[in-house]
């Protein structure tokens, strides 16, 4: 009956609803400078020549190494935390959109969100296990998983607040907190889990303003 909720990151690569965060291991960012390296001597090498294919095959070993052990660490982590709880619930991300922050972008790519869960979602049908997604609109960081506060502004650089009630949060096991909930929400009624986009009364605003207009 094991539940955990999964938020993504970069300072850590995952944050989960237990309080347990899992260190971003940055492959790329290890071999960065060997990297570059290699690239500059492929880059010296006359073009057609058997040295710049000596020096092409170097720099494709290199690239071969971190895309080996970035895939084998997600494996292993996927596999754990598939075996450990039936029902897992993570953050519906648009990383195709997200990668065109140039700031953030080769950091996303090392990351490997899309591939996370990938693997995730394949290996959880595998072991009968339940994957619930939650709308990427979802106000997850901005609200307060004790008493169901919502904050009006959350900037990206801070990662500890404290809320009205008192409750001192970090940033991104808070948002994993509140992923399970609403997944586990979802789950029971059997619901997609998106942001509330309709008045209490069930007609969409728009409805409600034509429908008082009429005589």
């Amino acid at each position: 009956d094991a539940a955990v909720g999964i938020d993504v990151g970069l300072d850590h690569l995952l944050a989960l609803s237990t309080g347990e965060k899992i260190a971003n291991p940055r492959h790329e960012r290890r071999d960065s400078a060997r990297l570059a390296t290699a690239q500059r001597h492929c880059a010296r090498k006359e073009k057609g020549s058997a040295n710049r294919e000596k020096a092409r095959r170097k720099v494709a070993r290199i690239h071969a190494r971190i895309t080996d052990r970035r895939r084998d660490g997600l494996h292993k982590l996927t596999t754990r935390l598939v075996r450990e709880n039936q029902t897992l619930v993570i953050e519906d991300l648009t990383v195709r959109n997200m990668v065109r922050n140039r700031k953030l972008a080769r950091a996303m790519s090392d990351a490997a969100w899309a591939e996370f869960r990938s693997l995730l979602e394949y290996k959880a049908a595998w072991y009968g296990r339940d994957v619930v997604v939650v709308d990427r609109f979802f106000p997850s960081s901005k609200l307060c998983s004790h008493c169901g506060a919502l904050q009006d502004r959350m900037p990206l650089n801070v990662r500890t607040w404290t809320c009205d009630c008192g409750t001192v949060h970090d940033r991104d096991v808070n948002a994993a907190k509140n992923l399970l909930a609403a997944g586990l929400a979802a789950s029971v009624c059997g619901a997609g889990v998106r942001p509330q986009r309709r008045t209490p009364g069930g007609q969409s605003a728009t409805k409600q303003k034509i429908s008082r207009r009429e005589p």
